[in-house]
């Protein structure tokens, strides 16, 4: 995932844990009181006794491994829990068997899924950390080629599966979970929290839309919420606007490093630093035919048809008639996340993962079963298409803006989104948040903007951004974060920055003194102009079109 574009790339879709994936499964120590002895929970019976069913309606939950796993010098001692809930949704859960404070914490899962990414245990200060009870799961499926990326032929032909991925999945396993916890500790959770990015974002809007009683807390980064718009329409486009007629890209990665710095040069200065990130891109309306080559070609230019290639890609998709089919395009200051992505590289196999999801998203899971798909090569970019891709993506689609049963139990969310992302333009997720917040301040609702931040994580200056321990404090202490620090690490791991970001739309602006690489020297400034995100373009009935939910 970090530091580079396609590591990020590989890793978001083979590990689950950047694109389409969950946050980052780094530790956190919440801004809250360490717990205290008392507050333990002990097991109540023994681990190996979860082995057994658990009879729930619509859920019914089986534990086929249940055994006790030694500490480490990272991990507590734990139950290591595995199972399924019927009729395949596998899962993984870790049940601390000394430092349990009454936490639940579920991981969203990433791209088609396929795979239970093994969940790491968040640290909230005990003496070995782990006093969080943690799951994740496959949503419901085995992936084909999980090495590489799920290609989604299991959707041709199974319903059941189709279900579990669209809406059903996080919903079940959060409740076999708690089932199982009830069983152990006696009791069950006192919080539960929700942490996904892309994929594992878009299970956390859902979960608020459709299941407001499952968490307390839910950290959701890059939301994929449109998800038919952005698989079908979103990275068609991409793998289209690149691509020559002999199928050929047109833009190559080794002209991105030369894009990128051209568009440092233009925009750099414009958030008032020039510390080679676009704090704004959207402030930035830089034009590739500045690179256009003067004669031949090299590494430092654009030929004509790679100019227009870019331009497109800056875009978003549009129709014959100008209406836009997604809400963004390509933000300047992204163009190295491109490198994979967008443009196959030899490091992911000689194939773009925009190609990929498209063409497996439309082949199998985008239209009803046995109903006749579009491929990447022949999917036309009309609205009776666009149209044609609603039936099947309600059921996917998190893009309700209501909350309101969400909010009247006090639940938190915490949105997050990286200005560089290569996967899900930024404009979406600032397009929701204004029609759930209706541009005014809430106080169970933030959205926070990371400069130069890939998809999910990685990225030029900063490339880690972990809102969990802020999401913690807000729930348990009436904390409402109004900035979280986001990290730049170089390839050794050494950090190279801090930098607070702040409560959209706040920015973040230097105080004038000290290193501009230490959160300690930014305070909060307004934004430079009128916030205006909401975006009109063809998915807009999609914010009123509710989706299944399960029992």
């Amino acid at each position: 995932m970090r530091p580079l574009k396609i590591v990020t790339a590989i890793t978001a879709l083979t590990l689950a844990t950047a694109a389409f994936a969950p946050a980052p499964a780094a530790t956190f120590v919440p801004a809250i009181a360490v717990a205290a002895p008392e507050s333990i929970l002990r097991p109540v019976t023994a681990c190996t006794d979860l082995a057994r069913g658990f009879a729930l309606p619509g859920a019914a939950t089986h534990v086929t491994v249940a055994t006790v796993v030694a500490a480490t010098g990272t991990d507590p001692e734990y139950c290591g829990v595995q199972g399924y809930v019927e009729p395949a949704v596998r899962f993984e859960l870790r049940l601390p068997t000394r430092t349990y404070a009454g936490r639940y914490l579920q991981y969203g899962c990433g791209g088609f899924c396929g795979l239970v990414n093994p969940p790491a245990f968040a640290d909230c200060g005990l003496h070995h950390g782990g006093d969080v009870a943690v799951a994740a799961t496959d949503d419901g499926h085995i992936g084909k080629t999980p090495a590489v990326v799920d290609d989604g032929s299991w959707g041709a032909h199974d319903q059941a599966a189709r279900n579990d991925l669209e809406f059903r999945a996080p919903h079940v396993v959060s409740r076999a979970s708690k089932a199982i916890i009830q069983a152990f500790y006696g009791a069950p959770p006192r919080k539960s929290y929700f942490s996904g990015c892309s994929d594992g974002g878009r299970e956390g809007l859902q979960l608020a839309q459709r299941y407001p009683a499952d968490f307390d807390g839910i950290d959701a980064g890059a939301p994929a919420n449109s998800w038919s718009p952005l698989l079908g329409v979103y990275q068609t486009w991409l793998a289209r606007a690149n691509t020559a007629t002999d199928g050929s890209p047109i833009l190559t990665a080794a002209k991105l490093p030369a894009l990128h710095n051209a568009v440092l040069a233009a925009c750099d200065h414009l958030d008032g630093l020039a510390d080679g990130q676009l704090d704004d891109p959207r402030a930035c309306h830089f034009d590739p035919a500045a690179l256009t080559c003067p004669d031949g070609d090299s590494p430092a230019c654009l030929t004509p048809d790679q100019v227009a290639a870019t331009r497109r890609l800056y875009s978003p998709p549009t129709d014959a008639y100008g209406t836009l089919l997604y809400p963004g395009g390509q933000l300047p200051g992204s163009e190295l996340s491109w490198a994979g992505w967008i443009i196959a590289t030899p490091e992911t196999g000689g194939f773009a993962f925009a190609r990929n999801l498209a063409d497996n998203y439309l082949r199998y899971l985008g239209y009803p079963i046995g109903a006749p798909a579009a491929t990447v090569d022949t999917f036309a970019f009309t609205q009776a298409e666009f149209d044609r891709l609603t039936r099947v993506g309600v059921r996917y689609n998190a893009m309700s803006p209501d909350l309101s049963a969400f909010h009247r139990r006090g639940g938190k969310l915490l949105l997050w989104h990286g200005w560089a992302d290569e996967a899900i333009p930024p404009a979406g997720t600032l397009d929701y948040y204004q029609r759930l917040t209706h541009g005014r301040p809430q106080d169970w609702a933030r959205l926070f903007m990371v400069p130069s931040l890939y998809h999910c994580g990685g990225g030029t200056t900063l490339t880690e951004f972990d809102p969990l321990r802020e999401l913690v404090a807000w729930v348990e202490r009436g904390t409402t974060p109004t900035r979280v620090t986001a990290t730049g690490r170089d390839a050794a791991g050494t950090v190279t920055r801090t930098r607070p970001v702040f409560a959209y739309p706040q920015r973040a602006v230097y105080d004038g003194t000290g290193s501009i690489d230490d959160a300690a020297n930014f305070r909060p400034a307004p934004p430079s102009s009128p916030v205006r995100d909401v975006v009109h373009w063809a998915g807009e009935k999609l914010y009123d079109l509710p989706g299944p939910v399960a029992p």
